[in-house]
């Protein structure tokens, strides 16, 4: 029986109805008795047994926006004259040995053998395959009413492995999970194995990126890293900047890729299953806008160091477990449970100076008031990022950097004030563009030999368990740190915890961490705000200071927030 065909590009629904796109009755690879009505609207793709029982007509309904592509091919005997077309979804489901939902592969393969023309039947598979392709890219244009755009199959993307990250099997995940989903997506992509230390940061400082769609990296949160720094050192830095970039976890701390994933709305996942969730966002190729902090290391003042960062900033405990936990990395994410436990048994007190300036627009602080207290009560932000394109039509390619910025951030306070909880350091004018530093200007930023501004708040306390300045929402794959943060919020969400607290009180701290929930235990140590700005200044002559993880420059240090400025292959 001929499938019936109808026109592709009308309105879903029409009188409440939903239109029907194509429609064909079909058998599958596996059994060539039992018939398939195969039903495609512009949102479903819809399959039912053909049965005379009434109790056999089950019907099993797929939403295109799980689909990340279809393929026709014709049949490996060349005595068949039929031809196939396979369909690959990633919906959730349900696991088999323990709660919760994950993205799992699910394909549909049907034989079409409506004529006794090979090629007439590679045609309707292809027309099938074609339809399914254009319906699944036109579900995830529209979200929230912001446009986003897709991945064009025809732009190469560089894939860039660290064969040595996390357990050393970053390579083997790629070929044994996230290749078969490019494949199927028909993702072009180019491997590259990185060889040493900074060679990511090498080749994206010198790479002709007219080249490439995206670079995607499958590594920790290192890796990328080193492509933020060596995009940001071009002399072309702001257009090269906007290349889409992407994370595939293969390391150990997976953080940015944790984040990604929560953004998407889905619930926590095995490492695993992480794998496939942030594949199957690469594969689906939405892009959107990703905050980055400009670092200032300071030990020479007269010839300071720029970095970029689009994590975190650490000090003090966290740094430490990051660091000394490097020994445990043939464990996998599990060094950083051995080293919060090493760590916590010899409890350090860091001495040094804070301050940071205050989001005043937002929180409603003023002149003299201390941060807000951590008795609050969360809402979901209205966040509608506007996105960009891998490589698209010329429609869709338009630069970004003229679209405003669409970020609301909603908390609800309860604010406990002391006069005597902080205070104001001296105005200065801001810090001056330094000719041999690429990058956007930091305006909120004085020299590092000077005292902060005015308007910038100066922490009284000078002894401290830890610092942590935090731009996405999780600090580990199981580490929730910043609940509030979004991709491109402009904020700095701070968290530092004051000397005196017990060793029990961290523990649990850092265990309500995996759920978010430590922001909420009314700890008298823990403090939480958010800044545009920050400065650092360690007392002690040794010490460790990491940015997104990676060990920097010991001493005086201070960031800056740029709001939006990359592109993140992601979806929110």
């Amino acid at each position: 029986m001929e499938p019936k065909t109808t026109e592709s590009d009308p309105p879903s629904h029409r009188n409440g109805i939903t239109k029907v796109l194509q429609y064909g009755e079909f058998t599958t690879t596996g059994n060539r008795k039992v018939r398939y009505a195969v039903s495609l609207t512009e949102r479903d793709l819809t399959i039912q047994k053909i049965t005379s029982t009434p109790a056999g007509r089950s019907k099993v309904v797929f939403n295109l926006r799980d689909c990340v592509g279809c393929r026709a091919l014709s049949a490996d005997d060349n005595a068949d004259a039929g031809a196939y077309f396979s369909v690959y979804f990633y919906p959730f489901k349900r696991r088999w040995m323990s709660s919760g939902v994950a993205r799992q592969r699910v394909e549909q393969c049907f034989r079409v053998a409506l004529f006794q023309d090979p090629r007439a039947n590679l045609e309707e598979a292809e027309k099938w395959a074609d339809t399914i392709r254009k319906s699944s890219v036109r579900q995830q244009h529209l979200r929230n009413r912001v446009l986003y755009s897709e991945v064009h199959r025809s732009c190469n993307v560089m894939l860039l492995v660290n064969p040595h990250s996390g357990k050393g099997q970053a390579l083997s995940l790629f070929t044994g999970h996230v290749q078969r989903m490019l494949n199927e997506a028909g993702v072009p992509h180019t491997l590259v194995i990185t060889e040493r230390q900074n060679h990511a940061r090498e080749l994206a400082r010198e790479a002709d990126l007219s080249q490439w769609g995206a670079l995607v990296i499958m590594s920790g949160d290192g890796l990328l890293f080193e492509v933020v720094n060596g995009l940001m050192e071009r002399e072309d830095w702001e257009e090269a900047i906007q290349t889409p970039l992407g994370i595939l976890p293969g390391g150990s701390g997976n953080a940015l890729a944790a984040s990604i994933h929560h953004y998407s709305g889905a619930q926590p996942v095995s490492s695993k299953e992480l794998l496939i969730s942030c594949g199957f966002l690469l594969c689906k190729g939405l892009v959107s806008r990703m905050d980055l902090a400009s670092v200032h290391l300071g030990s020479s003042p007269s010839n300071p160091t720029r970095l970029f960062s689009f994590l975190s900033l650490a000090w003090g405990f966290v740094a430490d477990v990051d660091v000394e936990s490097e020994k445990y990395r043939h464990v996998g994410a599990a060094r950083f449970t051995m080293g919060t436990l090493v760590r916590l048994a010899s409890l350090r007190v860091y001495k040094g100076r804070l301050a940071y300036l205050p989001v005043d627009e937002v929180d409603g602080e003023e002149d003299g008031q201390s941060p807000v207290s951590l008795e609050m009560t969360s809402m979901s932000p209205q966040h509608q990022p506007p996105s960009s394109a891998f490589c698209s039509s010329t429609l869709l390619c338009q630069p970004l950097k003229d679209s405003p910025c669409q970020n609301t951030a909603h908390l609800t306070f309860h604010n406990s004030r002391n006069s005597n909880n902080a205070f104001k350091a001296k105005k200065r004018e801001p810090m001056s563009a330094n000719a041999t530093l690429t990058g956007p200007p930091d305006s909120l930023l004085v020299p590092l030999d000077q005292p902060v501004p005015s308007d910038w708040v100066v922490v009284p306390e000078e002894d401290f368990v830890l610092m942590l300045a935090m731009y996405q929402s999780h600090l580990a794959k199981d580490l929730y740190a910043a609940p509030d943060s979004t991709l491109d919020d402009g904020l700095i969400h701070l968290i530092y915890v004051r000397a005196g607290i017990s060793r029990t009180a961290l523990l649990r701290l850092f265990l309500a961490m995996k759920k978010g929930t430590h922001l909420a235990n009314n700890s008298p140590h823990l403090v939480y705000t958010r800044v545009r700005a920050l400065r650092l200044e360690p007392y002690s002559s040794k010490g460790v200071i990491t940015v997104d993880g990676e060990m920097v420059e010991y001493g005086p240090v201070q960031a800056q927030v740029h709001g939006g400025i990359a592109r993140l292959i992601t979806r929110l």
